[in-house]
Parts: C-alpha cells; sequence; structure tokens
C-alpha cells in the first residue's frame, strides 16, 4: 500500500506498513480503536493469517465480524456476542408469545361477534314470523280494527264472567 501514513494496526505494532499491508485496507488509520479490539481480542498474527485465507471479496466482510466479535467481546468479556444473539431471541420469543395471545383475542372478539350477529339474526326471523302470522289472521282478528261489538257494555260482559263462577269455582 503506498501511503504516507501507516493502517492503524501498523501504528499499534509500532511498524512500517508495507505496500501490500493485508490489515490497511480494513483498519484505516481514522479508526484505531477498531483494530485495538480486534488485536486484544484475536492478536496481529490470527488476525493476518484469517484475511489471508480469505478471497479478496469477503476479506472486508470479515474484519467487520471480527470487529464485531471482538468489540462485543470488550463490552461482555464472558458471552460477547452471544449475549447479543441470546437477548435477541429471547425478545422474539416473548413478541411470539404476544402475537399469539393477540390472535387468541381476535379469534375470541370474532367469535363473539359472529355469535352476536347469529343472535340478531334469530331475532330478525323471529319477528318476521311473527309479523307473516299476523298478516296472516282473518280481518275479523286484528287488533288494528275497531272493536266488533261497539254496543255490548263491558261492564255486563265483566258481570257474566263473574256469575258464572261461584266463590272461585267454574260451572
Amino acid at each position: 500500500m503506498s501511503h504516507s501514513t501507516r493502517c492503524a494496526a501498523c501504528k499499534s505494532l509500532r511498524r512500517r506498513c508495507p505496500k501490500d499491508c493485508v490489515l490497511a485496507p480494513y483498519f484505516p488509520p481514522t479508526n484505531p480503536q477498531r483494530y485495538a479490539c480486534v488485536h486484544k481480542i484475536f492478536g496481529a498474527s490470527n488476525t493476518t493469517k484469517m484475511l489471508e485465507q480469505l478471497p479478496l471479496h469477503l476479506r472486508a466482510v470479515a474484519a467487520d465480524c471480527m470487529s464485531f466479535e471482538a468489540s462485543s467481546r470488550v463490552e461482555d468479556p464472558v458471552y460477547g456476542s452471544v449475549g447479543i444473539i441470546s437477548q435477541l431471541q429471547e425478545q422474539i420469543i416473548e413478541a411470539q408469545s404476544e402475537l399469539v395471545k393477540t390472535k387468541g383475542e381476535i379469534a375470541f372478539h370474532n367469535a363473539q361477534q359472529q355469535l352476536q350477529q347469529q343472535q340478531q339474526m334469530q331475532q330478525l326471523q323471529m319477528i318476521h314470523a311473527i309479523a307473516q302470522e299476523v298478516e296472516d289472521q282473518p280481518l275479523w282478528l286484528s287488533s288494528s280494527q275497531q272493536d266488533p261489538f261497539p254496543n255490548v257494555n263491558q261492564q255486563l260482559l265483566e258481570d257474566y264472567n263473574y256469575s258464572s263462577t261461584f266463590c272461585g269455582f267454574e260451572f
């Protein structure tokens, strides 16, 4: 690499940066902390060997992965990136559980709504059947007509009903 400044790796290792430095494209001098984490976890020799074993088009992704794993391991020395993955899996499980609960509530609501609609439909059918029966009755039984015996005194009818019973017994 022909450059006037050394890459972050070479600066950290206090060496001259050769033209063909494997680490220079992935650890620029503007971000020394990135290489410091990788060096602390993987070491300079292992980092160089891993990058050299890969094809050129995969090296940038590998350097990013090493940097992520190294910074995760510095933050959480026990679990590293596995701790983050576990937290994300727990969040996924919680979200799936909440989704199942919500789907159940929606299904319950839909069933309740369907039951109410069925009950309303039955009520409408009953009203329609009653209305049909009323329409089918003879006109002289219709309550909308006037009294068929307007000249009969209501008191006479009540007296008749009373006289046909004696002490609560019907004759």
